[in-house]
């Protein structure tokens, strides 16, 4: 606390803590306009500007991080006190000012009203987006900005030593690099990151020494000085491969490496930058990486996107938030296939999205050929001979066999090469089998399969039984993408099964029966069509039902649902009042209903390698095709050009 006493007999006092500066009892910043004095108004003014001066030292000497001595006060007879050196105030504007909560940086000020300057405060956040906004200044070029932004605000980009450190590297300066490094060892965290960093730097300089046509010189700097950090054995074997090139292209292109210059060093400064805590030196294109982040939050939050691929910062403006419009959603149908008689029970996308196969109670497979471009679907080939009609579709992971089941009458199945387009086997075990329900492995050389009178069988290619499983009612099985077989029984539940040891557990269990369920392509959630229910989202981690969703309607038949879209944030549901039904996952009420078939919906299939376009199968004997407004555009006028020609 410092104390002085005005001509006028009050006391000033002036209280300084760590974050704060205030005083009680201080003088007007103008003059009284009734006082007729000018000596005493002059005395005041002069008053203030050295409260003013004393204040910004204090604040300087308390919050300097560099700061080890305190500067003793010293008051004159005339209440005036002694200042630091100006050479001490130009050291603290070069350097970083904080305290526990806040960041008082002295370089940035606002007058007060009577002119003087008053040092701005800023608040840690504000202090470290001026250090990201600093940071991008200079990445794009913008050096003087970068100054005249430290100037203002007291913020440095980055710790002195670590600048020193970059500039070393920058100008491949190695050795001087090195013993800079070692001055930054104590912040750095991983146990064996000063000998990474080490490793890189040497990397660096034993490549521009190649590329300098000084190779004893590399040679040197691979034996006595990579080597010798007893690192990277692998690595550093690789390495003396590249001494051995005739051509410095083919270096390059082997190394993964751009040659000696900005570029390189720049590489090498970003994993460096790795290893360093960001309150030394930022992590590389920092601000970047968190606009990126925040656009990815945007798309996962947008209702209505469904484009293909991951955006990027070019792809959106950062004035606003990313927001699709209903016109970008598969929401019209493009093609509406007529070609079976009855009931359409089933729809399913080959894995590689480039056929369809539709089943139907009149006992036909349909097998149709998707254009790629055009999302038309042209009729390749028909499969008969399927008596009790085609309840469940399985496709093998590379698209060309298919195996086809029936209802509940059903005691055979069939496989299907679409490649040679005729059969290649029926499977039939028993007369009392009901085969209701298949499912591949990953090595698409082997399946599961079973029905609701207790089989369950684990087969080969040509149907032959490998093992089987007696009791289990199956009502819909599925195998994730890691081999794990999952089904769901007559009891209400899914469990996993292994027939090796032939051990299962259960999963889920619900109130009601699980008419059909799918699973996610990373195998974490579950889909399930829950009878007289609708549809409810499980995690299979961890066992917990996520989300019901509203609006669908479902009795005791069987319906198919499905995930879409770029990341499966959406779900896709037939339903009975002959509509078909999209949520996005995180919402339980739907996004959009759409109209267009006649009778219940069965199947829903969303395309697995285009979010743009899924089928929906009906009992109104249709399987309509569904893509965007724009895209029904782009076909409507393909379709009118080819009949001009």
């Amino acid at each position: 606390m410092n104390t002085s006493t005005n001509s006028g007999g009050q006391q000033q006092t002036l209280s300084i803590d760590n974050t704060t500066a205030t005083t009680s009892n201080s003088l007007p910043l103008t003059s009284d306009p009734n006082d007729n004095n000018n000596n005493n108004n002059n005395n005041n003014s002069e008053r203030l500007k050295q409260q003013t001066q004393r204040l910004t030292h204090h604040l300087n000497g308390l919050t300097s991080p560099s700061t080890t001595t305190t500067n003793t006060d010293t008051s004159s007879s005339n209440g005036h006190e002694a200042t630091s050196s100006s050479e001490n105030n130009n050291h603290i504007h070069n350097r970083l000012i904080s305290s526990s909560t806040q960041t008082i940086l002295t370089g940035s000020s606002y007058p007060s009203n009577n002119g003087n300057l008053i040092p701005s405060i800023f608040s840690n956040s504000q202090k470290e987006v001026l250090r990201l906004i600093g940071q991008h200044l200079q990445s794009v070029g913008l050096n003087k900005t970068v100054d005249i932004l430290i100037h203002e605000s007291g913020c440095v980009l980055e710790h002195e030593q670590a600048s020193n450190f970059r500039e070393l590297i920058m100008s491949g300066k190695w050795t001087e690099a090195l013993v800079a490094l070692e001055k930054l060892k104590q912040y750095i965290e991983e146990h064996d990151g000063i000998q990474q960093m080490k490793y890189l730097i040497l990397e660096q300089k034993y490549f521009e020494l190649i590329e300098d046509n000084r190779a004893m010189d590399a040679l040197q700097c691979l034996r006595h000085e990579i080597q010798g950090l007893k690192i990277r054995t692998e690595r550093t074997h690789e390495l003396t491969t590249f001494l051995m090139f005739n051509s410095l292209k083919d270096m390059y292109k082997a190394a993964n490496w751009s040659g000696k210059g900005f570029i390189s060093r720049q590489n090498l400064m970003e994993k460096l930058q790795k290893y360093l805590p960001p309150d030394v030196m930022l992590p590389p294109k920092r601000l970047e990486s968190l606009l990126s982040q925040a656009v990815e939050l945007q798309q996962e939050r947008c209702t209505y996107h469904v484009k293909p691929g991951t955006l990027v910062l070019d792809d959106v403006s950062l004035l606003k938030d990313h927001a699709c419009s209903k016109q970008t959603f598969p929401c019209v149908t493009i093609q509406t296939l007529t070609e079976h008689s009855d009931e359409v029970w089933f729809c399913k996308f080959s894995p590689d999205g480039t056929k369809l196969a539709t089943g139907s109670k009149d006992g036909y497979l349909h097998i149709y050929d998707v254009d790629m471009e055009t999302y038309k679907m042209k009729l390749r080939k028909q499969f008969e001979g399927h008596s009790f009609g085609i309840g469940c579709i399985a496709w093998c992971p590379f698209s060309r066999y298919v195996i086809v089941c029936g209802t509940d009458e059903c005691n055979e199945l069939w496989i299907w090469d679409v490649e040679q387009e005729e059969q290649r086997s029926r499977m039939t075990h028993t007369p009392e089998d009901s085969l209701t329900s298949a499912a591949w492995l990953p090595c698409g050389q082997r399946f599961v399969c079973g029905g609701s009178r207790g089989q369950f069988y684990y087969c080969d290619i040509d149907g032959n039984v490998i093992d089987s499983w007696e009791g289990v009612r199956l009502q819909c099985l599925h195998v994730t993408n890691d081999g794990v077989i999952l089904a769901a029984d007559a009891q209400k539940r899914i469990s996993s099964y292994k027939f090796d040891s032939l051990t299962d557990q259960q999963i889920i269990h619900e109130d009601h029966p699980i008419m059909s369920f799918t699973v996610s392509k990373d195998g974490r959630l579950a889909l399930l069509n829950i009878a007289t229910q609708g549809v409810h989202l499980w995690d299979l981690h961890d066992k917990q039902l996520v989300r019901k969703y509203q609006g669908v309607t479902q009795g005791n038949y069987v319906n198919h649902a499905t995930f879409g879209g770029p990341n499966e944030e959406f779900i896709a549901s037939g339903s009975e009042d002959s509509k078909v039904y999209l949520w996005h996952r995180r919402q339980e009420r739907p996004i959009m209903v759409f109209s267009g078939h006649s009778r219940t919906v069965n199947c829903v299939s969303w395309h697995p390698t285009s979010p743009l376009v899924f089928a929906s199968a009906s009992d109104d004997t249709t399987v309509r095709i569904w893509s965007t407004p724009e895209h029904h555009t782009k076909i409507e006028l393909l379709s009118s050009n080819e009949s001009s020609s």
